[in-house]
């Protein structure tokens, strides 16, 4: 079982760039795209809906232009959830969940605070309300691969320039304290780090200066997964042959069938 997972920065730009083209090539049977940056009014062309996937779903942000998360399955999934059931989130089109009989499959966009603190508050306010129910999830008997710009690089192997950014959103101590419990008592994984724990290893670069060309990235586009799923983990690879947003697509491959 295939699962990519991409922040697109605009599903129309990334599909200018290409990002269809080599998705088709891909083989993926489970797809999560994050920042749509459009309504699903907007995305007629069918190349927004490939014919090589029987569902193709999109939870659009009520504001427009503005985050947004999509999710193509191979095969069709036994329920479909668009959001959380909590507004917050939800009107900001920040989570769709799939469902394959013991497994859930979700694209997740949880918010960035680099904007301003404003910003900042609401991310804790989603990361104090996911904790729990990660948790609970965590300990249900249930498969979960929670795919996604989680906007937190975890640890210093994570992001080039650590120590330059120990003060801002993204690797606050307070966001990475969160993410030690995410993959400690909380019983989520970094289903990544279980079969690549080499440094350098990134997903998002800035477009300011030189951040592509020197490789000064962050690690901040995860599968956090249950033990099931995380213990299936047979490869995983980060796609940067070709650009087609800020961030790079995120590809892990599992021992297991949809």
């Amino acid at each position: 079982m295939r699962i990519i997972t991409l922040n697109a920065n605009g599903i129309r730009a990334a599909a200018r760039k290409g990002f269809f083209d080599w998705l088709k090539r891909q083989r993926a049977d489970v797809v999560c795209i994050q920042e749509t940056k459009a309504q699903e009014h907007q995305l007629s062309d069918p190349m927004f809906k490939p014919r090589y996937f029987d569902t193709c779903v999109y939870h659009d942000a009520e504001k427009k232009g503005y985050s947004g998360v999509a999710l193509y399955a191979r095969k069709a999934p036994d329920r479909v959830q668009s959001g959380i059931g909590w507004d917050v989130m939800d009107s900001e089109g920040r989570w769709l969940q799939a469902d394959f009989g013991n497994l859930s499959v979700v694209s997740l966009y949880l918010p960035s605070g680099s904007s301003k603190e404003e910003r900042q508050q609401v991310k804790y306010q989603c990361m104090d309300y996911l904790k729990p129910r990660l948790e609970e999830w965590a300990r249900s008997g249930r498969d979960w691969i929670i795919c996604g710009d989680w906007n937190i690089a975890h640890k210093k192997i994570d992001i080039k320039n650590w120590r330059g950014n120990l003060k801002n959103s993204g690797f606050l101590p307070e966001e990475r304290a969160w993410m030690d419990e995410l993959f400690g008592p909380i019983g989520m994984h970094d289903a990544f780090r279980h079969v690549d724990q080499r440094p350098d290893q990134y997903t998002w670069w800035s477009n300011r200066g030189q951040a592509w060309a020197n490789n000064t990235g962050w690690r901040i586009d995860y599968h956090v997964t249950s033990t099931g799923p995380a213990e299936n983990v047979q490869a995983a690879r980060i796609y940067k042959a070709q650009r087609f947003s800020d961030h790079a697509p995120l590809i892990l491959d599992y021992d297991s069938d949809l």
